[in-house]
């Protein structure tokens, strides 16, 4: 069957209309128009991912920014989250796990630029959303202009600015992004002024950006001042129900930037008015693109790669110049002496989440390892790379016949394009549900006919036409995926059971092409123009469900061998059932143990102290010698329950 595309127009593009955009003392220019971001006057992509400085352990930073740089990160993205650093009134802490300036040094030193997330609201899955509990007992309007809350929010951005000063772009620095608060939907003016706050106490940048999500007429915004920014999850772990959901929306191609269903916990549904976000005045920047997924009490996953590849896959056809996933490095929250900082219903909001672990499932673990999805988003950020000068300029082009949401037997397909060429892309992948083979595939792009292919199993691809190789060389067409250049050599990977076919427009002007297949290709790292593979690529799913679940011994106790502190025994009580003891004894010095204990919570205490914590999702609890180093080691779990929602075949 042959498939074909709607016409493609040429985009308008707008410049010069948004009041963003600037010069630093090194001359580098940093302008936005409609499409894209200009740097240096050339057209350019980011992939930005987030990590939680005061989340990480300090003496993993390093490691952690270096594993986002060779993962193919440019931008690390991080919450200031005040409750951190302002526990007191008064009190600022910069120190340790909070120290904003050395983490951005570090940053700079790793090669990646910075977007600091201000708040002074951040949700970020922490208490209060953020806020010091002392700002929420005062009689307040919080998030709005008043007056007495924006003095203290003008303190709160002033304390930030003199830890970065210096650090901006301005001033060639590597911080060329903020965004203001978040998930606010409906107050353009309080936006507006927090953005007028930030810049008089010196942080001004480039790019100040927001959350763009809200109903189908998108967040309420001051318009020509900020970026507004979206994303998607592969599911919905704030959804009320205990059920497994439809086919999510995300894999799908739909040409929607702003997904409604994320934030719908916190979010109210407004009444219909005659806001419009204009879209088109903007690029299409993403900030949240679930990398990953976190575990609620009542929802409970297990991700896999291709959950989070084919996700970014669609979004980059649609036209994002700006991929932003949140999370890219899990985390570890924090307690304080007589409260946690995680969100609760305890304190207000609808989902009860892990008091420490805040991983996420995310590309890059809590502890420095890596996972599935961090190879194979890679090999979209590889292209990107090397090819955004192009690619950030071409646009989506839907199919000739769209396919609707829920439809799990026809081709899912669309293209991003200009003038000359661009790139197929084809989705054939839906978290948990199975897509139908289809066979005899004839993409006609109206420039280019592809020789026919099936489409069968999970794959997520795109395959080019026209595609510009070197100065002379032009691909026709190739039934396999670019990934990067290795010196005058492209590298591109098989696509699994795909026969890989190469055309040039010209056979007289080629291309040294270098072909790969996916195993390999997950292996594949280019930084700063060196191409490497690595050992190893990140664990599955599936790796972690068989691991070596030898090298300590668990045994179970008949007393309490201590008094659970009250503020943590609410946790293993949700279920209202028996809590059993273990003591954990480590019988050699591998850097990971993994304990396939089944239950409804654990908690693992170290002398005494509470290191980690978890909700039991159907896999081996994964964690590190470095956190159980101690005399006594003791695991504290509660009876499995059936009426949370739980994915995978061992619960």
């Amino acid at each position: 069957m042959i498939y074909k595309f709607k016409d493609y127009k040429k985009p308008e593009i707008i410049k010069k209309h948004l009041n963003l955009g600037g010069v630093n003392v090194n001359k580098e220019g940093i302008e936005v128009n409609s499409l894209y971001v200009e740097k240096n006057g050339k057209p350019s992509m980011a992939i930005m991912g987030e990590m939680h400085f005061s989340r990480v352990p300090r003496e993993q930073w390093k490691t952690a920014l270096r594993l986002m740089k060779e993962g193919g990160i440019d931008i690390v993205s991080t919450y200031i989250i005040w409750i951190y650093h302002e526990p007191e009134e008064g009190k600022l802490n910069w120190t340790g796990d909070n120290d904003l300036r050395a983490f951005v040094l570090m940053a700079k030193e790793a090669g990646l630029k910075v977007c600091i997330r201000i708040g002074p609201w951040c949700h970020g899955e922490v208490r209060n959303g953020g806020f010091p509990d002392w700002l929420i007992n005062k009689d307040l309007e919080l998030r709005t202009n008043d007056e007495e809350y924006l003095k203290l929010v003008k303190k709160w951005y002033k304390a930030i600015s003199d830890e970065v000063s210096g650090l901006l772009f301005k001033d060639g620095g590597p911080i060329e992004m903020c965004q203001l608060d978040n998930e606010l939907t409906d107050n353009a003016e309080h936006l507006l002024t927090l953005k007028n706050i930030a810049k008089e106490v010196g942080i001004d940048v480039p790019i100040f950006t927001v959350t763009g999500w809200n109903s189908v007429n998108g967040a309420k915004i001051p318009v020509d001042d900020v970026i507004p920014s979206f994303g998607g999850y592969c599911d919905a772990p704030w959804d009320e129900g205990t059920e497994k959901l439809p086919p999510c929306a995300r894999y799908y191609f739909t040409g929607i930037r702003n997904d409604s269903a994320i934030g719908k916990d916190l979010i109210k549904a407004l009444e219909e008015d005659s806001w419009q976000l204009p879209y088109d005045r903007y690029p299409y920047f993403t900030c949240e693109i679930g990398a990953g997924l976190m575990n609620t009490y009542h929802r409970r996953y297990q991700i896999h790669g291709m959950d989070i590849y084919a996700m970014t896959l669609i979004m980059l056809c649609e036209g994002a110049n700006m991929l932003g996933y949140y999370m890219y490095h899990g985390g570890l929250n924090k307690v304080y002496p007589d409260y946690t900082l995680q969100e609760s219903k305890a304190t207000g909001y609808p989902n009860d989440y892990p008091i420490i672990s805040y991983d996420f499932q995310a590309p890059i673990s809590s502890y420095e390892e890596t996972r599935e999805s961090y190879d194979l988003l890679n090999l979209l950020h590889l292209f990107i790379h090397d090819y955004e000068d192009k690619l950030a300029t071409m646009t989506y082009v839907e199919a000739d016949s769209n396919v609707e949401i829920g439809d799990m037997k026809k081709l899912r397909y669309g293209v991003r394009r200009d003038e000359n060429g661009g790139f197929v892309f084809i989705n054939h992948y839906q978290r948990l549900h199975d897509a139908r083979d289809v066979s005899d595939v004839v993409i006609d792009t109206g420039d280019v006919v592809f020789p026919a292919i099936d489409v069968k199993g999970d794959i997520s691809f795109f395959m080019p036409f026209n595609m510009k190789l070197n100065d002379t060389a032009v691909l026709k067409y190739a039934t396999a995926q670019p990934l990067c250049k290795d010196k005058d050599t492209w590298i591109f990977m098989e696509l699994p059971g795909i026969k890989p076919q190469f055309e040039f427009v010209n056979p007289d002007e080629k291309c040294d092409i270098r072909l790969i297949s996916l195993e390999e290709a997950k292996k594949l790292r280019k930084v700063d123009g060196r191409v490497f593979y690595v050992e190893e690529p990140g664990k599955s799913i599936e790796a972690l469900k068989n691991a070596d679940k030898s090298g300590y011994t668990i045994t179970k106790l008949i007393d309490a061998p201590f008094v659970i502190p009250e503020m943590y025994k609410a946790e293993l009580l949700y279920s209202n059932k028996e809590i059993s003891y273990y003591k954990l004894e480590l019988e050699d010095d591998r850097a990971f143990i993994n304990v396939d204990l089944k239950c409804d919570v654990v908690q693992v205490y170290v002398d005494g102290a509470l290191v980690e914590d978890d909700f039991y999702h159907g896999l081996p609890f994964r964690w590190p010698r470095k956190i159980l180093n101690g005399k006594e080691i003791y695991l504290v779990a509660s009876e499995s329950q059936n009426y949370s929602y739980f994915e995978g075949d061992n619960l």
